[in-house]
């Protein structure tokens, strides 16, 4: 009991996280929360249902159409409502309204133009499970737990080993100096969202696949927030951590006490740890620089 719980645990923490670090890839740079971030992943789990359902594709492939979707569609995003507001040298308060903005707007463009039914994967693993040693486990969520992870990894040797990931690690600490150095911030900043928008491609499809597919779907992803915030916001390792920690605790959460307190125990633990690690697990107070 307790080992599959925990797995279950980490499959969904695997998907936390993927979120949690689209989060805050964006915030790292911008300094804000991409709260339209929900609206990308419910519109990636939309584009990977209509190639695998309607245009017969197989998963492999649908995967790579949301991935690539919700960059473009993420891209898009911040040409159109942040970058005006950048290029102003707008406060992260107007960024902030712009995205619950772009959210309501693209939450209310599916009702209009798709509408509000729901929709299901085919069953590609849904009854399929793995047995061993007396544990039982879904195929789905070893799938989901594996490429989660995999991804993860893959972003973190591109940033660490890549010219383009360490401008981006650069921009992080002072996008100002970055600039003086001769980096195209617009062309960065851009890169950034399209990655944000590949990961929010890739959690878009094992929600729906592991769920379902509905316009408010995106609310989902206020749990990787609460875990983007453990970890502590700006964070990447902060972000993975929070994401598996959540994802399991809420597990254990729902298995051994009732699934009814499951989110009253994940916003009563970020109060908690707010309280007393105002920045998180792994974030860090830096002084203004002038």
């Amino acid at each position: 009991m307790f080992t599959q719980t925990l797995l279950t645990g980490l499959a969904i923490g695997g998907i936390y996280a993927l979120m949690a670090v689209g989060y805050s890839l964006v915030f790292s740079i911008l300094n804000f929360s991409n709260f339209a971030y929900g609206s990308i992943i419910m519109l990636g789990a939309y584009i990977g249902y209509y190639a695998m359902v309607r245009m017969g594709m197989p998963i492999g492939l649908a995967i790579a159409v949301s991935i690539v979707g919700s960059g473009l569609l993420c891209w898009l995003n911040e040409r159109l409502a942040y970058a005006p507001l950048r290029k102003r040298k707008a406060s992260s308060l107007f960024f902030m309204i712009s995205a619950m903005g772009t959210s309501i707007f693209l939450e209310n463009l599916v009702y209009a133009t798709i509408g509000a039914r729901f929709y299901n994967f085919p069953e590609l693993f849904a009854k399929s499970n793995l047995e061993f040693r007396g544990i039982s486990i879904g195929v789905l969520d070893v799938f989901a737990m594996v490429f989660s992870f995999v991804a993860i990894y893959g972003l973190n040797l591109f940033l660490q080993k890549s010219r383009t990931g360490i401008a981006i690690r650069a921009a992080s600490y002072d996008i100002e100096v970055c600039s003086l150095n001769g980096v195209n911030i617009a062309a960065l900043i851009g890169l950034v969202f399209g990655l944000a928008g590949a990961l929010a491609g890739i959690s878009g499809m094992f929600l729906g696949m592991k769920y379902i597919v509905y316009p408010t779907m995106g609310w989902i992803t206020n749990k990787a927030y609460i875990a983007a915030v453990i970890g502590g916001l700006g964070s990447l390792p902060g972000a993975v951590v929070g994401g598996v920690l959540l994802g399991v605790l809420e597990t254990f959460v729902s298995a051994y006490v009732s699934s009814v307190v499951r989110d009253v125990f994940s916003f009563s633990l970020l109060v908690l740890l707010l309280m007393v690690m105002p920045t998180g697990l792994f974030g860090r107070f830096l002084e203004e620089k002038v």
